[in-house]
C-alpha cells in the first residue's frame, strides 16, 4: 500500500475510533466474505458499524487517538466494530454472532477511558440495554418522586393537627385568665361636704347681752373716786 494512502487510512481509523462511543475488537480469522456482511448488517442495527482493519494501521490509528493500550489487542486477524450508541446492544449482536459463527472470537474492547478485556466485553452483553435501563430509572425515579410527595402530605396533615391541638389547647387558658382578671372599680361619687357647726344656746349666752335701745359709747366709763380735780 503507497504511503500516501496508509497515511490517508491511518487518518480515517483515527476518526472513526475518535466518533465512537465504544469499541469491540472481534477475530474474524474462518468467517466467509458472506458470513462478514451478514455480521455487519446485524451489527448496524444495534448501531455499529464493523469493518476488517490491517493491525499495523490500526496501531498508528489508536496511537494518535492516545489509546495506545489497544495495540495488546491488535493480533490475529482484527475486525473492529465501532461502536456509535448503546454499547451493550452492540455487545449483544457481537455476542449472538459468536453463537451463529463460532468463528467468531470476540478479543476485546474500549469504552469509558477503559480497556476492556475479553471477559468484560462479553459482560456487557449481559447488561440491560440502554432503553431498558432508562425506562427502568425513570420508573425508580417516579416511584421516588411519588414517595417523596406522600411523605409531604404526610407531614403536612401531621403539622396541621398539632396546630390545630395547639390552638384548642389556648382556647381555655385564655377564657380562664379573662375570667380570673379583677374587675375594674366602680367609680365612687365625691364626699359631700361636712356641714358648718351652728351655735349652741350655751355658746350665745356667754356673749354680751344688750338691751333694746342702749348704746355702746366708745368711752368706757371711770370708776368713781377715780376722778381728777373733783371737789
Amino acid at each position: 500500500m503507497p504511503k500516501a494512502e496508509k497515511i490517508e487510512r491511518v487518518g480515517e481509523l483515527r476518526e472513526r475510533i475518535e466518533g465512537s462511543d465504544a469499541l469491540l475488537l472481534t477475530e474474524y480469522r474462518g468467517l466467509t466474505v458472506s458470513d462478514i456482511t451478514e455480521l455487519r448488517r446485524s451489527l448496524a442495527e444495534g448501531g455499529a458499524g464493523f469493518a476488517v482493519v490491517k493491525n499495523t494501521l490500526m496501531r498508528r490509528a489508536a496511537a494518535d487517538a492516545s489509546i495506545a493500550e489497544l495495540e495488546a489487542l491488535l493480533d490475529g486477524p482484527t475486525a473492529v466494530a465501532f461502536v456509535i450508541g448503546d454499547p451493550v446492544a452492540a455487545a449483544k449482536k457481537v455476542v449472538e454472532a459468536a453463537k451463529k459463527f463460532p468463528a467468531l472470537i470476540l478479543k476485546g474492547g474500549y469504552m469509558d477511558g477503559a480497556v476492556l478485556s475479553a471477559d468484560e466485553a462479553k459482560a456487557l452483553a449481559e447488561l440491560e440495554s440502554r432503553e431498558v435501563m432508562l425506562s427502568t430509572i425513570a420508573g425508580l425515579l417516579k416511584g421516588e418522586i411519588s414517595r417523596a410527595a406522600a411523605m409531604f402530605v404526610s407531614a403536612q396533615s401531621k403539622f396541621l393537627s398539632l396546630l390545630e391541638a395547639y390552638k384548642e389547647k389556648l382556647a381555655p387558658e385564655d377564657d380562664t385568665s379573662s375570667a380570673s382578671a379583677e374587675p375594674e372599680p366602680t367609680p365612687q361619687p365625691d364626699p359631700e361636704p361636712e356641714p358648718t357647726p351652728q351655735p349652741t344656746p350655751e355658746m350665745e349666752s356667754d356673749a354680751p347681752t344688750m338691751e333694746a335701745g342702749s348704746v355702746i359709747d366708745d368711752k368706757t366709763e371711770a370708776p368713781a373716786g377715780d376722778t381728777e380735780g373733783e371737789e
